[in-house]
């Protein structure tokens, strides 16, 4: 490599920009060299429908994947939830930093948590994964609301709750975090109420596979744990045939024996619009010392969902 500053692709978003500017420190750190962050806009960004109706899976990655295979850019930052499942020819998977919290949140009105909403709240997601699981969750606990489906960035999202629009929103933690604004948070959902997207939380750093010396540079920044776990939630979502837009959620995390972690858990979760019916189970195993082990983890455990009735809940499937 040569001392000239790496350029990293990013999303133009605050947040896209937040998260890359600290890949982009590290990278730094690792290499010695400057980082230039290069803006780039995708479909996603641009289109104003809602995320199902524009296919959802790759529309925030396309342009960045495009700009690494022209040599526009060295590597990209992508929030890895947005990654397609399939690997992309030419490209590799770099590294897979430490993950961030992968829970959801609320940012609600007068600072109430989920369960103070009152009767009939109106609560914003372009999730249909949350979607599925608030109106399940609500249904099961004698709650009543409606959800009501937004998009835009952050700002755009909590302001929804500042004027009044709506009662709540549902966002990442992650993205709060990152941006520091977490203080904003009134509600952390637990995992047991909401399981989060596969790779929620969780970045990606791509660059081409030729460039065997940028990608051991930025092998660097991988995190083992976060890259097994989230191989397998990964491997599941595949295993569905769903896209990143379908309703489903898993996460997979360690259980430790006392101070020793031997096993990791992954849970799944595939649920219809309205909560109505939802497929969730869960399996344990050693904690995959291969991605090829956190692959088959996640295929045992969709094998098991579609056997129980998970294809007919998601509709239209895509890859």
């Amino acid at each position: 490599m040569t001392d000239r500053a790496l350029r990293l692709g990013t999303r133009r978003s605050k947040l896209a920009m937040a998260q890359s500017g600290h890949v982009a420190e590290a990278v730094r750190q690792v290499t010695g060299r400057p980082v230039e962050l290069v803006e780039i806009t995708t479909y996603g960004d641009t289109s104003r429908e809602q995320l199902a109706q524009i296919g959802g899976t790759g529309v925030f990655v396309v342009a960045l994947r495009e700009a690494l295979l022209r040599g526009d850019v060295d590597f990209a930052v992508h929030s890895l939830k947005d990654l397609p499942t399939t690997p992309h020819p030419g490209l590799t998977l770099a590294a897979v930093p430490l993950r961030e919290d992968p829970r959801d949140v609320l940012v609600a009105r007068d600072g109430l948590t989920f369960a103070e909403l009152p009767d009939g709240a109106r609560v914003g997601t372009g999730s249909p994964r949350r979607m599925s699981q608030l109106n399940a969750y609500a249904r099961s606990h004698g709650m009543r609301i409606q959800t009501v489906p937004i998009r835009g960035n952050i700002d755009t999202r909590v302001g929804y709750v500042h004027n009044g629009e709506l009662d709540a929103v549902v966002l990442a933690a992650a993205g709060l975090n990152r941006i520091g604004r977490a203080s904003e948070v009134t509600d952390f959902l637990a995992v047991d109420m909401v399981l989060p997207a596969p790779g929620q939380g969780a970045l990606a750093v791509e660059c081409a596979a030729s460039d065997a010396d940028l990608a051991a540079a930025l092998a660097e920044l991988d995190d083992s744990f976060t890259r097994v776990a989230v191989t397998a939630e990964r491997s599941l979502l595949a295993a569905l045939e769903a896209g990143c837009s379908a309703p489903v959620g898993a996460l997979a995390d360690l259980l430790a024996d006392g101070q020793i972690a031997n096993e990791m858990r992954l849970r799944g979760v595939v649920g219809n619009p309205d909560g109505s019916a939802l497929v969730q189970l869960s399996t344990t195993g050693p904690v995959p010392e291969t991605e090829d082990q956190a692959l088959a983890l996640g295929r045992e455990l969709a094998a098991e969902m579609l056997a129980k009735g998970a294809a007919g809940l998601m509709g239209e499937r895509a890859l």
